[in-house]
């Protein structure tokens, strides 16, 4: 089977405006996910965005990218924009790799593609153990609950994506911005009208969950962070210059 790995990725963000341009070890971060993705050697990579910026950026640190309009209202619709700018013919699985987690593990990325094949799931993702109960109160990071108890082997469904943890239930999980879609799977998600859970909650993923498109969950080895705010940059940066030395 082949995968089309499609980071979304634009200078808007709300809370850190132009982060995928800020630099680490002299790289953007949007080119530490490009090329962290082309590590992890699934298939093709590309980024999407609305920003001539990241282009340009990403096409002068050898990476590929499309422009997408401007006006999408989740990554994922603007991902299928980009399926359908390239040629798809001979694609599988589409994967969804955030622009702004430079740390995402390659082992986490090659785990999910291969559990996507095997088990010919529609729409797969990842999540990590939860250390910190900090965590579970923190309306940033999104929580998953599976059916069952995530070991390294399973690929159990998830039941719900929270921002609040309201029940402490042993199968919560910290959720890892990544997706892997079948094809056909990603067509029917964006056919679809934004659900009223997706928008309270602000989580896309419910939008597959109230149209009954099943989400199987894998266990990460890791659990980066992402970049949301200038604190999540800092503290990156810092890991990042540390590994470099």
């Amino acid at each position: 089977m082949k995968t089309l790995v499609i980071i979304p990725s634009r200078l808007s963000a709300t809370r850190l405006p132009g982060k995928p341009l800020l630099k680490i070890n002299g790289l953007s971060i949007i080119s530490h996910v490009f090329k962290k993705a082309e590590e992890a050697n699934i298939g093709e990579v590309v980024v999407a965005t609305e920003d001539q910026e990241i282009i340009d950026d990403v096409k002068k640190n050898g990476g590929q990218a499309i422009l997408t309009k401007k006006h999408h209202k989740t990554g994922t619709d603007r991902i299928y924009e980009a399926l359908q700018k390239f040629d798809n013919s001979k694609i599988d699985l589409v994967m969804n790799l955030q622009g702004d987690e430079p740390l995402m593990d390659t082992d986490d990325i090659k785990n999910l593609n291969n559990k996507m094949i095997k088990n010919k799931s529609q729409l797969g993702t990842l999540a990590s153990k939860i250390f910190d109960n900090k965590i579970c109160n923190n309306e940033n990071v999104v929580k998953v609950t599976t059916k069952e108890n995530l070991n390294n082997f399973n690929f159990p469904l998830a039941l719900n994506f929270t921002r609040k943890v309201l029940d402490h239930n042993e199968n919560i999980y910290r959720h890892l911005g990544i997706y892997c879609y079948q094809k056909d799977t990603l067509k029917s998600f964006v056919s679809y009208d934004q659900s009223s859970n997706e928008l309270k909650s602000k989580l896309e993923q419910l939008r597959a969950l109230d149209n009954n498109i099943s989400i199987n969950v894998a266990l990460a080895k890791t659990s980066p962070i992402g970049v949301d705010t200038k604190e999540d940059f800092v503290a990156i940066k810092k890991i990042m210059e540390y590994k470099a030395l």
